[in-house]
């Protein structure tokens, strides 16, 4: 099976090699991508990030999973010293950079517990696999019909942030000023919550974030500074 819906502001796309699993399945998982954008965009002045940061709610009343959304966002901004932080001044509560990856991660354990053993789901770019080899081009910052490398997954994410779709939209919350540091960095990790979130925080870091995303157990990264120069992991999964 194969779907593509527009979903969160992006693409999503689905491939199912499996023949058994039933298309309800599929259907849950886009319904629940759905379900996500409208309770934690921040866009959205009906959902309920937009009515926590507008103090129409308190903490004693979040759903279960916007605490949890939460919690991984203070985990990051503690972890980077504060670079990660979906509080910034002057700007509403955004936490999307969290959002995005912890709920498509929750989608593929959707795939996974109706029976899929062989998916690939596309979220914008950032991947959730299982049952690979899958392989998967990581984009040049600089040249959209160019790839910097391909990596190759079994069981696994990969996501990246980078400066050449959304500008300078990753503010470095220490200074409160764009991170201009890296034009992109790449994540494999065992999950797309991680992958994603550690992809945006060490962005947000600038270069000292390469070292710090390396540190990162299960993690391996692929980065492109502002000088051009690449740095990769010895354990990053190049497609031979």
């Amino acid at each position: 099976m194969r779907r593509v819906e527009h979903v969160m502001g992006f693409p999503v796309s689905l491939r199912v090699d499996d023949a058994d699993v039933p298309e309800a399945a599929v259907d849950a998982v886009f319904a629940w991508l759905h379900e996500v954008d409208a309770r934690f965009s921040p866009f959205r002045p009906d959902s309920e990030v937009s009515r926590l940061d507008r103090g129409e709610q308190s903490g004693d009343d979040l759903s279960a999973d916007l605490r949890e959304v939460l919690d991984l966002c203070e985990h990051y901004r503690t972890a980077t010293g504060g670079a990660f932080d979906v509080r910034l001044p002057g700007r509403g509560l955004d936490p999307c950079a969290v959002v995005k990856g912890w709920s498509v991660q929750r989608a593929a354990e959707l795939l996974t517990a109706a029976g899929a053993e062989r998916f690939c789901l596309n979220a914008g770019g950032d991947v959730a696999a299982a049952g690979g080899p899958w392989r998967i081009g990581v984009r040049h910052p600089e040249r959209a019909d160019r790839l910097c490398t391909v990596l190759e997954i079994t069981d696994g994410a990969v996501a990246t942030s980078a400066r050449y779709e959304r500008g300078d939209h990753i503010v470095d919350g220490r200074t409160g000023r764009p991170a201009t540091g890296l034009l992109s960095m790449t994540i494999v990790a065992p999950t797309l919550t991680e992958a994603d979130s550690v992809a945006t925080a060490a962005f947000a870091m600038g270069t000292e974030g390469i070292e710090w995303a390396a540190s990162r157990e299960g993690c391996e990264v692929f980065a492109v500074d502002a000088e051009r120069q690449v740095f990769r992991t010895p354990g990053l999964p190049v497609a031979a």
